[in-house]
């Protein structure tokens, strides 16, 4: 599909016609946030007071065998059961090619880590703009050249870091902000998934991955996000053996370290243990837990324990979990009997689209200076992802490192020798990940 028929199609249309959505992945993280968006998004809307109500419509699908999109399909409201179901590894770059492609708003990439690069690198040069699930990418010359792209293409990309739409993260970070909370000393975070996800549902992809790269960075970013401060070196283990072989590039559990450094000199240190070989009758869907200690205070957060506990005889720890986190995805039928989903997870993707909304519709300045006043709201922003790639990218090395019989490794970050090194035991000379300055502003 040509350029111009691209912005055609485009400046034919008016504010109040939907947004046009395209999925690219139809596994779990669909199921649990993006369909509850677009069922509700689609019919009744939300509103912003720069555009009005805005609907957003699921236009387009792709995922490699397309199954559960047409199962979904069989099911779904009308209103979001015409949209295109491409397949295959090419389906995305002949969604792009048709016209349904070109009438596209926005993309929405929610596939397995290692394959985000280039699904968001195709929608970019054909003119979307894009939501990432995170990590955003693997690497830092994969964030570099979406970058690139998307100022090149004058488009919007954001990184679902769904955490820090959690209310409970949202308070620690306004305490922080407030100064009531100051200086943090060290933290630790931990999100054990189940083995019906690690060695279930992720199966088919799961080779070679591991679970630090994918639940990690949720906990990356809201360090790096709510204190500030610079990562300063990256160190890593980890254990194999049930999701993969023993010697084998699969992992079943990490154990990540970061120290950030501070304007004062003062350095903190915070370790993040994740999983997805936990027992499925764990009483929650996932462990989340995260301590963080401060010159004057100590903040436990914890979101199996926020008040629920739930038994039914015969579906409880399986079917139904004993502790039930409502505030990420809680299904309900509210007061006056409408069936509804909410929850952070919702809310960011909703935020994305309002966004968008904002960008080509606003009342406000020009197209180019609302996509400007948008990207430097950091928080999900691609230029203030540096951070956490580095760390993922680093986290990536020392394991595969690991896999080679070479453990213990750290990587330092901006250093003379290059932005993110890699440092091996016994070696005189370090591994160059990176070249340049992993933080450009200097």
């Amino acid at each position: 599909m040509s350029h111009s028929l691209h912005s055609e199609i485009l400046e034919s249309r008016r504010p109040d016609v939907p947004l046009r959505a395209g999925m690219v992945g139809f596994g779990m993280i669909f199921d649990e946030t993006y369909r509850p968006f677009f069922e509700q998004a689609g019919q009744r809307g939300f509103y912003s007071p720069d555009v009005g109500v805005i609907t957003c419509e699921l236009a387009a699908v792709v995922s490699l065998t397309g199954r559960r999109a047409e199962a979904y399909r069989a099911q779904a409201p009308h209103h979001l059961a015409t949209f295109t179901n491409e397949t295959g590894e090419q389906g995305l770059q002949r969604l792009l090619q048709s016209s349904t492609g070109a009438a596209l708003d926005a993309v929405c990439i929610a596939t397995p880590d290692d394959r985000h690069f280039n699904a968001a690198r195709l929608a970019l040069i054909a003119g979307k703009h894009v939501l990432i699930e995170k990590p955003s990418v693997l690497s830092l010359s994969e964030l570099d050249e979406l970058h690139r792209l998307a100022q090149h293409h004058q488009r919007l990309v954001r990184v679902v870091y769904h955490k820090l739409f959690d209310p409970d993260h949202k308070r620690l970070r306004t305490l922080v902000v407030d100064g009531v909370l100051s200086h943090v000393n060290h933290g630790y975070c931990s999100l054990l998934e189940p083995k019906s996800v690690g060695m279930g549902q992720f199966a088919t992809w799961n080779h070679g991955r591991n679970p630090g790269t994918y639940v990690a960075c949720h906990y990356l970013k809201l360090i790096d996000f709510t204190f500030g401060g610079r990562l300063v070196s990256v160190s890593a283990t980890g254990q194999r053996g049930l999701a993969g072989t023993i010697d084998g590039p699969t992992w079943d559990s990490t154990q990540l370290r970061v120290t950030y450094a501070y304007p004062d000199q003062r350095t903190a240190s915070f370790d993040i243990h994740t999983s997805w070989v936990t027992p499925d009758n764990f009483p929650g869907y996932v462990e989340q837990e995260v301590q963080f200690r401060f010159d004057n205070g100590v903040w436990n957060g914890h979101s199996r324990k926020r008040g629920i506990e739930l038994t039914v005889e015969g579906r409880t720890p399986h079917e139904l979990k004993t502790t039930i986190n409502t505030h990420y995805n809680g299904q309900a039928i509210e007061p006056w009997n409408e069936r509804t989903q909410r929850g952070y997870g919702i809310e960011a993707i909703e935020r994305f689209f309002r966004e968008v909304a904002y960008i080509e519709y606003g009342s406000t300045g020009t197209r180019t200076s609302r996509l400007e006043e948008i990207n430097l709201l950091a928080f999900s922003s691609l230029s203030a992802d540096r951070p956490v790639v580095a760390a993922v990218q680093a986290l990536e090395a020392i394991l595969a490192s690991s896999v080679n019989s070479c453990p213990d490794g750290v990587v330092r970050v901006d250093t003379p020798e290059g932005g993110l090194t890699l440092w091996l035991p016994g070696a005189a000379h370090p591994v160059v990940l990176y070249a340049p300055k992993v933080y450009q502003d200097e």
